[in-house]
């Protein structure tokens, strides 16, 4: 009976992946000034603001100030620990060092998310480990499960540099934590809260998968590979960022499969707006009822209109709202 269900999520999945995507509506964009290299890659909506993180910056996040068109970055800056070792591969590890020598970020935040009492919760790629910073308190490093790992390496996630966390979401309770593998196989893992112990309760892989398809025809139609950038808890869904696709999917909170997919290519992919790199380069989600925010992290690059800066933007919640079915 398992296996008959699986199956028919799978192939359910397929269906909604090739069929013709709603294109959401674009109500704004935001130049931001004052992030580095511009490499903005979370955003999160956290007490009232907008926060960003970036993946070359191990010691302050950014509030995001939004009166004008142009926005403002904030730092706030913070001390974060010894990171904890999760027992990644020495070769995985040497090259997340280097990396960081060279273009800044060793830590390599990748990701944002808060809970309901103003906790935030950044991912870092080059440790595959989570720091929080509390309301009240230090900074520190959750003490994640050492099985979470385990487990998804034995699902072929996290095996290939630069090819590790993306993402994170927490549940307004702080007791669930979602983190999104990014490629090679990309795949969503969770882990659980109890008694001020994270667990893998009933595992903690979601699920895995390989492989690529078809991208925005704007570009082409080519096969790319299946990635996430980004992950959003929302009203007891999972939202995740795929940005070779220019898309946004709702998925299932417990199997992590794929329920409905929205498209943001008509208005990332306007001949003002392309970049030259010929892959997505929309790194930071949040989504709540009214819409979503999705941050792009240009890096060196600039637009075809001239604009470095990372941008912003704005899109309205699909008609119907969120939960709607296709």
């Amino acid at each position: 009976m398992q296996r008959l269900l699986a199956a028919c999520l799978l192939c359910c999945s397929s269906v909604l992946a090739a069929a013709p995507l709603e294109e959401l509506k674009l109500l704004n964009e935001h130049a931001v000034e004052g992030m580095s290299g511009g490499n903005l890659s979370g955003l999160a909506w956290c007490d009232g603001a907008l926060w960003a993180v970036s993946d070359r910056d191990d010691q302050q996040l950014y509030r995001l100030e939004t009166d004008d068109l142009q926005w403002q970055a904030t730092a706030e800056a913070f001390v974060a620990p010894p990171a904890p070792d999760m027992r990644l591969p020495w070769g995985l590890r040497m090259r997340s060092w280097v990396a960081g020598l060279v273009r800044g970020g060793e830590l390599d935040f990748e990701g944002i998310s808060c809970d309901a009492v103003g906790n935030r919760y950044l991912v870092s790629e080059g440790r595959a480990a989570v720091l929080q910073l509390p309301v009240v308190g230090e900074p520190n490093w959750l003490q994640l499960p050492q099985s979470l790992l385990r487990q998804a390496r034995a699902s072929g996630m996290l095996l290939h540099f630069n090819s590790l966390f993306e993402g994170i979401a927490v549940d307004p309770a702080g007791e669930r934590l979602y983190l999104a593998a990014e490629r090679m196989r990309r795949g969503l893992l969770v882990a659980h809260k109890q008694r001020a112990v994270w667990r893998c309760t009933g595992g903690c892989v979601l699920f895995s998968e390989a492989g690529s398809e078809s991208g925005p025809e704007a570009l082409g139609g080519r096969e790319q590979p299946r990635d996430f950038s980004g992950l959003a808890f929302h009203n007891e869904k999972l939202f995740t960022l795929e940005r070779q696709a220019y898309r946004i999917c709702r998925r299932d909170l417990s199997s992590g499969q794929v329920e409905q997919c929205w498209s943001f290519a008509a208005e990332a992919l306007t001949p003002e707006r392309r970049y030259p790199p010929d892959y997505g380069m929309a790194e930071a989600l949040w989504v709540d009822q009214d819409g979503a925010w999705i941050g792009v992290d240009n890096g060196s690059y600039s637009r075809a209109d001239g604009e470095s800066r990372p941008i912003v933007w704005r899109f309205a919640a699909p008609e119907g709202g969120w939960d709607g079915q296709p």
